[in-house]
């Protein structure tokens, strides 16, 4: 087993093109060049850099809010956390905020970063910022949801539940799970 160099040369990019684009997104052609000599062309989803917020909101300090939305890529409906894209101009405190609001009906005056994770980062260069709200208070913005959100209510000392259940499998939303019951075993 090696160690990890933290000096290794990133590879050289020598081309990048979009080679196909949707009303969502953009696959970008990436040609790179290592610096062992190897070529190789990649494909990656070009992403627009801002980067996208999840939010676990506390409804108490016993209970966590979850919404249960469609999810058109798994074509049924699915339990997670509030989640959207920071808009240009938006910390992503407030992009978390104002997702509250669009998708819970509740905004937050307690919110705090909790982590950053990426999704398979071999096709992907879109960051997500975790993080946790509390204090919340009743607000609502309308948002781009085609049906209101279902908002479910769940203990948090029912983790293992909601892990068991078919119909929470975000691997985005179980991290942000798990990441918060870490936190809240380290502060009790």
């Amino acid at each position: 087993m090696s160690e990890i160099d933290p000096n290794k040369p990133l590879p050289i990019i020598t081309e990048r093109k979009i080679v196909a684009r949707s009303r969502f997104f953009a696959v970008e052609q990436v040609d790179l060049t290592f610096s062992n000599g190897a070529t190789r062309e990649f494909e990656r989803m070009a992403g627009q850099g801002r980067g996208a917020v999840m939010v676990v909101p506390f409804a108490d300090p016993e209970h966590i809010l979850l919404i249960r939305e469609y999810g058109a890529g798994t074509h049924r409906y699915e339990l997670g956390f509030p989640k959207g894209l920071i808009d240009a101009g938006e910390a992503p405190e407030e992009a978390a905020n104002r997702e509250l609001k669009e998708e819970i009906g509740f905004g937050s005056n307690d919110i705090r970063f909790l982590t950053q994770v990426s999704m398979a980062p071999t096709f992907f260069n879109a960051k997500m910022h975790i993080l946790i709200a509390r204090d919340l208070y009743s607000e609502s913005l309308e948002g781009d949801e085609p049906e209101p959100l279902e908002v479910v209510k769940w203990p948090i000392a029912d983790i293992n539940g909601l892990l068991a259940r078919e119909d929470f499998t975000e691997a985005r939303s179980i991290v942000a799970l798990l990441m918060v019951d870490k936190l809240l075993r380290e502060h009790n």
